[in-house]
């Protein structure tokens, strides 16, 4: 039986998902949806798919599955509309900018009975995910700090900017659901604080570019996530765990693992350039997990709770970096 699929969005991740959805057996792209047209059909003749608007593709009862890849604003009502015409739901992160609209779109899921996944790709890293594996095995006893670098090698265009919803809901969403995953536990406290360092533009925009986030968990645990719009030397991703029996570190990915050695210098490859190459491999993982779990009726393993989640914590950073304050999880920061 083949799943016929629908793919919102045909920019940078909306080709890498369809390029990785077409390679999984028993599954078919069969529309491509963008308002920018061209774009839509460049991706669909890649594919040997059809362009659509919305409506032809959400109407069209053989479509089983839409990939959610278009901008923020069209997530929820995107996921709501999935979830009325009974359609499985890949959508990128984040589910929304405001936690009622995540909430509205969790309870539809719900409802609906369908499987909707949140693409927090991190999850699907493979030395991520080896790290977890032998956090779970207890190989450095009981966790107790996580610290977490996050930075890009520089800031996107300030238009998008405007329209993000800010650093902690674009880019920090993906290290609260990494300090989720890791600890396994959920935030008490939360501080936050920030400064725009590398362009004025930004802070015009309302926006700042680099930040520091302090969290203590429900169990006492701590997390400090430090990130940055500009690292001169590449996409820097990665983080150490410290456990009561030892500490687990996952280092960046590098084009090569060659290193040189001379007279005047040991060196080796800058880290990958930017996410698309960084998350290459576990762009790939996340989209046959969530067939896997469309076909065989198993759990997705970032769910759209866990967005809700990752969601409130931006909101909770957000507020404290603005009223410069510590954040009780659970005050009304919608």
């Amino acid at each position: 039986m083949t799943i016929d699929v629908a793919v919102f969005g045909a920019g940078r991740i909306g080709k890498i998902h369809a390029a990785n959805l077409a390679r999984q057996p028993g599954v078919r792209l069969k529309y491509v949806v963008d308002v920018n047209r061209d774009a839509a059909r460049a991706l669909a003749d890649l594919h040997g798919a059809q362009v659509a608007d919305v409506d032809g593709a959400m109407g069209d009862a053989s479509v089983g599955v839409t990939v959610v890849c278009s901008s923020t604003d069209t997530h929820a009502d995107l996921i709501v509309a999935s979830a009325a015409q009974k359609k499985h739901v890949f959508c990128e992160k984040p589910v929304d900018l405001t936690i009622e609209r995540a909430r509205a779109c969790a309870d539809a899921v719900e409802r609906a009975g369908v499987v909707c996944m949140i693409g927090f790709q991190r999850r699907f890293d493979p030395t991520f995910s080896a790290l977890k594996a032998r956090v779970d095995a207890g190989e450095i006893g009981d966790p107790e700090m996580l610290i977490v670098t996050s930075r890009d090698p520089g800031a996107p265009p300030v238009e998008y900017i405007k329209h993000s919803g800010g650093i902690f809901k674009d880019m920090l969403i993906h290290d609260f659901d990494i300090f989720r995953w890791i600890l396994d536990d959920e935030a008490d406290t939360l501080h936050a604080t920030g400064s725009c360092l590398s362009d004025p533009a930004i802070e015009e925009a309302g926006d700042i570019d680099s930040t520091a986030v302090t969290i203590r968990t429900k169990r006492g645990r701590l997390c400090q996530i430090n990130t940055a719009r500009r690292a001169a030397y590449g996409y820097d991703q990665r983080f150490e765990l410290l456990g009561s029996a030892g500490m687990l570190q996952a280092g960046n990915v590098r084009p090569t693992e060659v290193t040189a050695y001379s007279a005047s210098a040991v060196s080796s490859d800058k880290p990958e350039a930017f996410f698309l190459e960084r998350y290459r491999a576990a762009y790939a993982a996340e989209i046959a997990h969530f067939f896997d779990a469309v076909n065989n009726g198993k759990p997705v393993r970032t769910t759209v709770a866990d967005g809700l989640k990752a969601l409130e914590l931006a909101e909770a950073a957000t507020l404290s970096w603005r009223e410069k304050r510590i954040v009780k999880l659970g005050e009304n920061v919608a």
